[in-house]
């Protein structure tokens, strides 16, 4: 977890980078967010206000779209997010006992962090696979037939 909300020099010189080459343009809010969310990990209130203001836009203008859309999060990622399908099919054939291993031997809570920021764990409803289950994917990979020891092999071999 970005255990304090700190935005680097550098961060913040790219995030002004990312506005300006938007601002006055219509319908740039989305891009704008996506470009701060990949140089941020996420979008703080701090960041979200200093794209209103640098959009000539409301405060609660962008945080209507930050909390509307599920593509963007107000809270820290990990650098690889892993989610765990917790469908139907995946929860009868193990899911919750692979999120429960995962949560184990990362020593992480769903929607959490692992301690050196390499991956953010969270339970899905459905990922699509259901004639794989149980799945998993790590960013837009997706593993299946998994079981608990698979799954922990797949995230350790982890790049």
């Amino acid at each position: 977890m970005r255990w304090v909300e700190t935005i680097s020099k550098e961060e913040w010189e790219r995030i002004e980078g990312v506005i300006s080459r938007y601002r006055g343009r219509h319908g740039a809010l989305i891009p704008v967010l996506k470009e701060v969310q990949d140089i941020c990990g996420y979008l703080p209130r701090k960041v979200q206000h200093r794209v209103a203001e640098g959009l000539h836009l409301s405060p609660s203008q962008v945080y209507g779209v930050v909390s509307f859309y599920a593509f963007f999060t107000t809270l820290p990622r990990g650098k690889h997010v892993i989610r765990v399908c917790m469908g139907t099919a995946c929860y009868v054939k193990g899911a919750r006992e692979i999120l429960d291993h995962l949560q184990r031997e990362l020593g992480v809570e769903v929607g959490g962090m692992t301690r050196d920021r390499k991956f953010s764990l969270e339970a899905v409803r459905c990922l699509g696979a259901c004639g794989l289950a149980p799945v998993m994917a790590i960013g837009q990979e997706t593993f299946g037939i998994l079981d608990p020891k698979k799954a922990i092999e797949v995230v350790r071999n982890y790049p």
